[in-house]
């Protein structure tokens, strides 16, 4: 079972760092079946799609009727229809705020330079065949951007289509519907509906054929792996608050990473003996165990410095700072996707109706990105228009920088 560690000299802090390397690897395996499949796909179009739709997963309806649709949204529960609704205005809502500014710019001589954001114009969306929560996540910022076309493409679970995702997307307006999973999905938004941008989460099928189709498309500038939560936690954080965080993510996946980190020694141990039961009555308690023990960490850090450096290196997808006065640390942690404040801010809550988005960056890459926002749904364009006054003095400035790195044609 996950043992309690620390981490705090440059040796331990460098055995940190392997430690997350380690799962980080393992993720980047080659499948060959994913090339495969994408491969044929790009070669025979929609009867690849049908072949490997039918051997994977015996469908061979992967376009729904207008008909099917109607009866499956029919058959929501009110309840789940109210709460989608209670989220879509949440999101919808946080999101408009994110919608960027064009840039002009006039200068003395009468030259204007502008920078405008361009909306994307199709954009395919991935969404595993249960989760109407991913569907807003990742098409609402899509809408607010003003993409003109969105298509969906979910897998049929046991033959059936999901009442509640397909309720999402008729209230977000999404019409062209696929009933398709994994790589075979990736690779017919790709060479089928021929979209200019794959957004969405996966297995690690569905990742592979994300990265193998980029370049003939757009994607995510994230790693959106297996999901991961970080929590920072004291003497005053409440054991359950940081047990729950950590086996919400656990029994999401074998891969999956929950760490807990403390100044706190007692706070850790109690966490540890309290974990067993915890999973007792878990339906998915063989996924959260394994992962536990895979990727389960209990940190201890002996002043507020080591906390924050951990925090740092580790990048977590999503931080609890479920601690006394929170705030003493947020100017020092920038690798996060998301920060949770307070004991009140339960990360579960952020998966579907807080506003923000769930879409985060993984594996670390919360190094060097943001999760999804209504900014990845634009391209930006730089125009320029000089005037007659501006070419005379721009150009002689121009030609002297030309003919120094001798591109003088």
């Amino acid at each position: 079972m996950i043992k309690i560690d620390k981490f705090t000299s440059l040796t331990g802090l460098t055995r940190l760092e392997k430690i997350i390397g380690q799962r980080r690897n393992s993720q980047t395996k080659n499948i060959p079946i994913v090339s495969k499949i994408i491969k044929e796909v790009r070669k025979n179009k929609i009867g690849a799609v049908i072949k490997y739709e039918r051997k994977f997963s015996n469908n061979t309806k992967i376009k729904p009727s207008k008909k099917e649709i109607t009866e499956v949204i029919k058959s929501l529960e009110p309840k789940i229809k109210k709460s989608i609704d209670f989220a879509y205005n949440r999101i919808f809502k946080y999101h408009m705020h994110q919608k960027p500014k064009n840039i002009y710019v006039k200068d003395k001589l009468n030259n204007k330079l502008s920078y405008k954001s361009i909306p994307i114009s199709k954009v395919g969306v991935y969404v595993p065949s249960n989760l109407p929560s991913t569907l807003m996540m990742n098409a609402i910022p899509a809408k607010i951007a003003g993409v003109k076309k969105i298509i969906l493409t979910s897998p049929r679970l046991n033959g059936k289509l999901n009442a509640a995702v397909l309720y999402a997307a008729k209230k977000i307006g999404i019409k062209d519907i696929y009933s398709i999973g994994g790589a075979q999905a990736i690779a017919s938004l790709a060479y089928v509906q021929k979209v200019d941008k794959i957004i969405g989460p996966g297995n690690l099928y569905v990742a592979k054929a994300k990265k193998e189709v980029f370049g003939d498309v757009g994607i995510e500038g994230m790693i959106a792996g297996p999901s991961e939560i970080t929590v920072v936690a004291d003497k005053n954080s409440n054991i359950n608050s940081v047990i729950t965080s950590m086996i919400g993510q656990a029994e999401h996946d074998v891969n999956s990473q929950s760490i807990v980190i403390s100044k706190n020694l007692d706070l850790l141990k109690k966490v540890k003996k309290s974990l067993s039961f915890y999973l007792k009555n878990l339906p998915r308690k063989k996924i959260a165990k394994k992962s536990l023990n895979k990727n389960g960490l209990l940190i201890f850090a002996p002043n507020d410095k080591n906390v924050i450096d951990l925090v740092n290196i580790i990048a977590p997808e999503h931080l609890e700072l479920n601690i006394k006065n929170p705030k003493r640390y947020l100017d020092k942690i920038f690798n996060a996707g998301s920060i949770c404040i307070g004991k009140y801010s339960a990360m579960a809550v952020t998966d579907y109706n807080a506003g923000t988005n769930h879409v985060l960056p993984t594996m670390g890459s919360a190094r060097f990105s943001s999760g999804l926002n209504v900014r990845d749904f634009y391209k930006k364009i730089s125009y320029i228009n000089l005037s007659k006054k501006g070419i005379e003095v721009i150009g002689k400035k121009a030609i002297t920088l030309a003919e120094y790195e001798n591109l003088e044609g």
